[in-house]
């Protein structure tokens, strides 16, 4: 059974000062549990379950992560779901520094205030499923450990690097060739990547910032035959990512 202070602390991290200032975050599910407890660069400091899921999954967690069983009135209290998962994870928030980053190879995302916290999710995962290890946002993105955003990466965050800049002055001092979404660009599809690069990726409903438009050196488009106004965020940068990376 959990102290009432530990839940309290633990349901605290639902905030995202709470998170900047603690640099802890939570992530909930078997899979998602399960893959930060194997991944290298995840410093787990705990695993809140049930009885009857850590009978099941306890040999799978390596024996120096903390395993503490709860009960389900705890899970309730302490989730972010509207149903628990019979498991919640409590991990450091990596620290990763973009001044030492490297850039001088393959595609990397570069993500203009998309704040939907699913949408950054989904896009951490997609980056994943496409090899691509670094994603630079703006500040005013969605929170990339805010627990929507980690359902929605589904442990993918835990094999990409996530920064966050003033993307302005990061594209002032670093002169590779950006490739912006934009409605009136060049036809992807006659697009061929020149690699190192960044992909610029804009806001759900303004697209990319105009003071971030003189830095695109290659303005694409996704070909449209219907009359839909636009794309999902999330949607245009896994079609744009499966076109270049195979370019």
């Amino acid at each position: 059974m959990l102290s009432k202070n530990s839940i309290n602390f633990i349901r605290s991290l639902k905030d995202k000062k709470t998170r900047q200032q603690e640099m802890l975050f939570t992530a909930e599910g078997t899979k998602s549990v399960l893959e930060l407890c194997h991944a290298s660069k995840i410093s787990v400091k705990g695993v809140f379950a049930t009885k009857d899921w850590l009978e099941e999954h306890a040999s799978e967690i390596s024996r120096n992560i903390e395993l503490n069983e709860v009960s389900n009135k705890d899970l309730d209290q302490i989730s972010s779901l509207k149903t628990h998962q019979n498991v919640l994870l409590m991990a450091q928030i990596p620290l990763i520094n973009i001044t030492t980053a490297d850039f001088s190879e393959g595609l990397h995302l570069l993500i203009d205030t998309v704040q939907d916290p699913g949408n950054l999710g989904t896009i951490i995962r997609i980056a994943d499923w496409y090899g691509i290890k670094n994603i630079i946002c703006s500040n005013a993105c969605a929170d990339a450990y805010n627990s929507k955003t980690i359902q929605a990466s589904m442990a993918s965050i835990a094999r990409v690097n996530i920064f966050y800049t003033d993307l302005g002055d990061f594209l002032a001092e670093n002169k590779l060739p950006v490739y912006g979404a934009v409605m009136d660009g060049q036809n992807l599809k006659e697009v061929k990547l020149q690699t190192p690069a960044f992909l610029l990726i804009g806001n759900e409903g303004k697209g990319i910032s105009p003071k971030l438009k003189p830095f695109i050196t290659h303005a694409i488009t996704i070909a449209k035959i219907g009359e839909a106004e636009s794309l999902n965020a999330a949607i245009a940068t896994a079609i744009i990512c499966d076109r270049m990376v195979f370019s």
